[in-house]
């Protein structure tokens, strides 16, 4: 290898982007990490090949042969990732000699195209709230700056944006007597919140309240200021009881809607994870693509499938489902594919229509996919590819309109790599994937979950059963490895073992087992004041009542604060839930 590609290549192998160079025979000289990375090809797979055994869509031979650069490229590599490539020719005394290009993830692009798209339109959802306002609003700067106000305040003032000094400090409004005195000012000094009587320079008297508005260091970024004109508080206070009416028939209705899209059915759910998963469902339920549902048994893949069904155009059709590990290999064929009259021996009279044609316009749910046998996966995938499928004894196939979601508890790229699993079905299945966690890696769904199947089994057996809070908790810290299947078996078995209307943690099975919680041990090393004292044991108490209990209400309950203490206290200390 010549010294200067070497040089050259470690110095490449710290660019974010990815760079392979090759030389006047088209054998890779350079290829760095990053390469490495998009292509799934390790370097010591790759220097010193042909280009066109590695990354035969490279164009880098191209290059070499014509001696010209393109740029600004779109390519699709190995492992399906999308790049953004320049190719240029490597040129010494005036020779072609190699060849480089340089990708960039297309991806990274989009995702910096996007953000931008929407701080944009952060901005001008802010700028029409502030608009939408008929009090009016002015915001100001943590250096007591006048940065914005909108147009009831210019209305209410009877001063122009200018007049009212945007741009400059409240300060200076004061001394110079357009305001009688900055609430700003007030709002910074005390740090709360502060309303008072105010006297424009236009005679105008107004009543303006200041509200800070702190950073996670606990400053004060921003100072909100509302103000409304005296005259009009007796008119505004009838509007306001008339809007609290209307936003608390608004706030019922919101619950109602919140309650019907957290607990659909059997699907409940309250965890941030969950409802990822909720609005893939949505989005995917739109379109037409395959889908393949993964997880645990037991964390409810079937209901999933149900969703995307009942969520898409194709509501009306009929849902069928089959398991394919439960149907043995020598029935599985005429289950999905039907047959003809007299296509084997015993054949029914008039032959019988397989699971894909009488899901016509519909969607059929391949569940346990990863047990099909390889036999069967190869006619599947024929299936799939030529949206027709041939009944035995046919001569002629039936067009297919259904939608296909597959679901497993097997690792399929797993079984792909074992050859146990056709890489080109699992491809073909795996366009939209949606992976179901264990319930033991979504927490706050437990007691959601455990409450509904209460309920349920109340109505089933005509009980009036309730959990202690205890139970719950308990609920919350079991490890759950038969997931949401296990949970609701357990809470059955409550249900009609138990004699007593109340559920204590005496009623939980055996071997229930439930983690001890760990002392809380705080060691003073050195001498400190009482301040920082307090600091580290409110941030240690916080950092293991959030380990034991995941929802912050919850640990403000435990603590003895509200809520919002326990939020403020997070952000201060930079703790997380879990």
């Amino acid at each position: 290898m010549l010294p200067w590609f070497e040089e050259l290549g470690e110095v490449l192998n710290v660019v974010h982007n990815g760079v392979i160079a090759i030389d006047a025979g088209e054998r890779i000289m350079i290829y760095n990490r990053q390469a490495e990375s998009m292509l799934g090809v390790p370097a010591g797979q790759a220097i010193g090949k042909k280009i066109t055994s590695v990354l035969p869509t490279s164009e880098l031979p191209a290059v070499l042969a014509s001696g010209q650069s393109q740029f600004g490229q779109k390519m699709r590599l190995n492992q399906g990732v999308t790049v953004l490539t320049n190719r240029s020719p490597i040129i010494k005394d005036d020779q072609v000699v190699g060849a480089i290009a340089v990708f960039q993830d297309f991806s990274e692009l989009e995702s910096l195209a996007l953000e931008l798209c929407q701080v944009r339109e952060l901005n001008k959802e802010l700028e029409a709230i502030l608009e939408s306002f008929y009090d009016g609003i002015g915001i100001i700067a943590g250096d007591g700056t006048l940065l914005r106000v909108n147009t009831s305040y210019e209305r209410i003032t009877g001063l122009s944006r200018e007049e009212n000094g945007v741009g400059r400090n409240v300060r200076e409004l004061q001394d110079d007597g357009t305001v009688s005195q900055a609430v700003a000012l007030l709002v910074l000094s005390q740090k709360k919140p502060i309303t008072i009587k105010q006297r424009i320079k236009t005679g105008k008297e107004v009543l303006i309240t200041g509200s800070p508005v702190f950073n996670e260091n606990d400053e004060i970024f921003r100072v909100v200021c509302n103000i409304r004109d005296m005259t009009e508080l007796n008119v505004l206070r009838e509007q306001i009881e008339s809007a609290q009416l209307q936003n608390r028939r608004y706030a019922d209705e919101i619950q109602a809607l919140r309650s019907r899209l957290l607990r659909h059915e059997d699907f409940v759910f309250r965890s941030a994870v969950m409802e990822k998963v909720f609005k893939l469902i949505d989005r995917v339920a739109g379109v037409n693509s395959h889908v393949l549902i993964t997880g645990e048994s037991g964390v409810g893949k079937e209901i999933v499938a149900r969703l995307i069904h009942e969520f898409s155009p194709r509501v009306r059709g009929p849902f069928l489902q089959i398991n394919c590990g439960a149907i043995p290999e020598s029935l599985l064929e005429s289950e999905l594919f039907g047959y003809e009259e007299g296509a084997f021996t015993g054949a029914r009279s008039g032959g019988k229509k397989g699971i894909f044609e009488l899901c016509q316009g519909g969607t059929l749910l391949l569940d346990e996919i990863g047990e099909l046998p390889m036999s069967m996966q190869v006619k599947l995938l024929r299936v799939l590819q030529q949206q027709e499928v041939f009944s035995l004894g046919a001569i002629r196939p039936v067009k297919l309109d259904v939608r296909i979601v597959a679901a497993t508890n097997k690792n399929l790229e797993e079984m792909v790599a074992q050859h146990s699993f056709r890489a080109d079905l699992f491809y073909r299945l795996n366009v939209v994937p949606i992976h179901i966690p264990a319930l033991r890696e979504r927490v706050p769904d437990i007691v959601p979950l455990a409450l509904y199947f209460l309920e349920v089994f109340n109505g089933k057996y005509k009980s009036n059963k309730r959990f202690e809070p205890e139970v719950l908790s308990a609920l919350e810290r079991y490890s759950w490895p038969g997931n949401v299947r296990e949970l609701e078996n357990l809470v059955e078995r409550l249900v009609v073992v138990s004699e007593d209307e109340v559920l204590t943690l005496k009623h939980l099975p055996a071997g229930f087992s439930l983690p001890e919680h760990q002392p809380l041990v705080i060691q003073v090393n050195e001498p400190m004041s009482f301040q920082d004292a307090v600091e580290v044991l409110e941030k240690e108490l916080l950092r293991k009542v959030l380990q034991i209990y995941p929802t912050t209400r919850q640990a403000a309950r435990l603590l003895g604060v509200s809520h919002p203490t326990v939020i403020r206290k997070m952000q201060k200390y930079r703790l997380r839930t879990g």
